[in-house]
């Protein structure tokens, strides 16, 4: 797969016409959303998506969990070219192909998931398939989608193959697993039928809620698609990414390291809120990942050893806790030192620059400029009490060697001469690398330094660190605050080089007024959102939609309250059964809408209380969580 590492430049796709809107080709990446209304509610429909629109969306997409909802989007559309709006409509279709039929006579686009087109919601079960039996469900597949096929061509129609990590089918699951391979060919089944019939209107979504999963998927299925000569435009989502920061910072980990990597003609950002909501943010990501358009060149080198597709984390050696086996550190800034809850993880390092606080926090070491760490160990005066470490810019490397710790940090940029500090790294394997950057595209130019002391097969552990200008002042967009945009921005820079496995640590800064708190507390959201550091609860919550079975963001807030003391958990907020049963198997737990008013419980895969009445799921969620903790509880 030929994607430059180092310098930006978009996937060249073919162009899809959705009604009056281009996705793919030369066109910018396009913003969408989707509406949480029932779309047998006219009314309703209309006025949000109206919404979406004015936000900035460019293209709505509406549940059509039925042929009754799929004939009212003739109403819906035609109130929305009433009022004025040209926006086109993507109808979203699970379950029932003949539904799809219907849409594709209303909508300007259908969205179609293979996990559950024609085969059966997925049930977990492993089914053996011979050759034969696997070739005549393709077969199978292949007829039913030809129907579908036709009616597009004949209404102009486009289809988005959505293929979601939770929802695979029981066939892929027993030939593939639960893989991105999996992932990846239940897509290429259906472009293939696509391709025979001669039928290239077609946008392409891999989606997952776990982001490593995601990114590694989308990266194979480009690859896989370069293979066959296809050349489709992607969309590009976090499904069940969650609301508030963790949801933004997950959604822009995961989309801005394959934002970086040029790949992505239309993104959509779900965040478990209005979805008008959605829109600023996935607008202010597209444009910070924009700003590396035409930068200057970086003459990085792949290292060879590095696989894009299948990445493993960088083995380094040790240097205290930071590298090896360690989970990645946090390092922050004296400025940044003091915290606003104390039930929030804390730095494990923080820059004193050059002198020491008068007050040294517990369980945490410092960092000091080396001239200034030097002068106090000359004279006896470093603190028993907390580990004090010097740093050393690039300049300073000759001192290295004079000044006596355990463990040293040394500021590279990429571009420092390659012969003055490999051969330091090489002689001092307790120097551990702050890479940082200054350069329009600083993903690129830190991924290739971390590359060029790859290839020298140096352990040394790297740190990443990045600069930032945000203020509590600044005008942002409608919707999204100085806070929302440095972190959108970190976890967008920072997301290729967590998911390449480069990362032993990661070191936010920012020159404006900021709370020191939430520059520290980015830094674990987006340790977090990679899965390299779980420090608290992570709830993986649909967007919700005219699916959902309960009022979705009220149970959000009452569980979130219920469990925010909890570490480590991974809990499933799912609106109805369409994603939740899969996604539950990347979560400890689950809470799933199984009719109106009613709720499934599950543990991991399992679903074990079902149909209990919503004024109760919340409480029995929780004593499902308390007893499988408990110390007698079944593993």
């Amino acid at each position: 797969m030929m994607i430059d590492l180092f310098n930006f430049s978009r996937r060249k796709t073919s162009v899809v016409h959705v009604g009056c809107l281009d996705i793919g080709g030369d066109n910018p990446v396009r913003i969408q959303s989707m509406t949480t209304t029932s779309t047998d509610d006219t009314e309703a429909s209309t006025a949000q998506t109206e919404r979406i629109v004015d936000a900035g969306g460019e293209l709505v997409r509406l549940t059509t969990q039925g042929r009754r909802e799929a004939e009212n989007l003739r109403n819906i559309i035609a109130q929305l070219r009433a009022d004025g709006y040209t926006t086109p409509i993507c109808a979203d279709v699970h379950f029932n192909a003949n539904v799809a039929d219907v849409a594709a006579l209303y909508a300007e686009k259908v969205r179609i998931n293979p996990g559950n087109y024609v085969d059966p919601g997925r049930t977990f079960k492993q089914i053996d398939y011979t050759d034969e039996e696997y070739s005549r469900e393709l077969q199978k597949l292949e007829a039913r989608l030809v129907q579908f096929i036709d009616i597009c061509k004949q209404n102009g129609t486009a289809v988005r193959i959505g293929v979601n990590h939770g929802s695979l089918s029981d066939r892929i699951m027993s030939r593939y697993g639960d893989t991105p391979v999996g992932i990846v060919e239940s897509c290429m089944e259906f472009l293939r039928i696509f391709r025979k019939h001669d039928f290239a209107n077609v946008v392409i979504s891999i989606k997952a809620s776990n982001t490593v999963v995601m990114v590694q998927s989308v990266r194979l299925l480009v690859a896989e698609m370069d293979k066959a000569g296809m050349s489709y435009p992607l969309h590009l989502g976090v499904t069940e990414a969650g609301e508030g920061e963790d949801g933004r910072i997950k959604s822009a980990l995961g989309i801005g390291a394959l934002l970086s990597d040029g790949i992505g003609d239309t993104i959509r950002v779900s965040l478990s809120e209005e979805p008008e909501c959605e829109i600023p943010v996935a607008r202010h990501l597209v444009r910070h990942i924009r700003r590396r358009q035409a930068h200057i060149i970086i003459p990085g080198h792949q290292c060879e050893t590095f696989n894009y597709l299948n990445p493993e984390r960088r083995k380094t050696t040790p240097v205290g806790n930071v590298g090896g086996d360690n989970p990645p550190v946090v390092i922050t800034n004296a400025a940044n030192s003091h915290k606003a809850d104390p039930s929030l993880p804390h730095a494990d390092y923080i820059y004193a620059r050059s002198s020491l606080p008068t007050v040294l926090q517990p369980d945490t070491s410092y960092i000091l400029d080396f001239d200034a760490y030097a002068e106090l160990a000359s004279a006896g005066n470093l603190p028993e009490e907390n580990a004090v470490y010097p740093i050393f810019p690039a300049s300073a490397i000759p001192f290295i060697g004079a000044v006596k710790a355990s463990m040293k940090f040394l500021v590279l940029r990429f571009g420092t001469p390659a012969d003055e500090y490999l051969a330091c790294l090489k002689y001092h394997p307790e120097v551990v690398v702050v890479c940082t950057s200054t350069h329009q595209n600083p993903t690129g130019d830190c991924r290739a330094l971390a590359h060029e002391i790859m290839e020298t097969k140096l352990a040394n552990p790297i740190v990443f660190a990045g600069m930032y200008n945000h203020s509590l002042t600044e005008k942002t967009s409608p919707g999204l605050t100085p806070k929302d945009a440095f972190q959108l921005e970190t976890a967008a820079d920072m997301g290729a080089l967590m998911l390449d496995g480069l990362a032993d640590g990661i070191w936010l800064m920012n020159q404006g007024d900021l709370p020191p708190s939430d520059i520290e507390q980015t830094a674990f959201g987006i340790l977090q959102a990679a899965r390299l550091r779980m420090v608290k609860t992570e709830y993986i919550s649909c967007p919700g939609c005219g699916r959902t079975l309960y009022d979705l963001r009220t149970t959000i807030a009452r569980i979130k309250e219920a469990t925010k003391h909890m570490k480590g958990l991974k809990i499933g907020i799912m609106g109805c059964i369409v994603n939740g049963p899969g996604e539950m198997a990347d979560a400890d737990f689950g809470y799933v809408g199984a009719g109106p008013g009613k709720v499934n419980l599950y543990h991991r895969k399992e679903c074990v209380v079902r149909n209990i009445p919503e004024s109760e799921a919340v409480e029995r969620l929780l004593e499902l969580i308390n007893s499988s903790n408990s110390p007698n509880s079944p593993a």
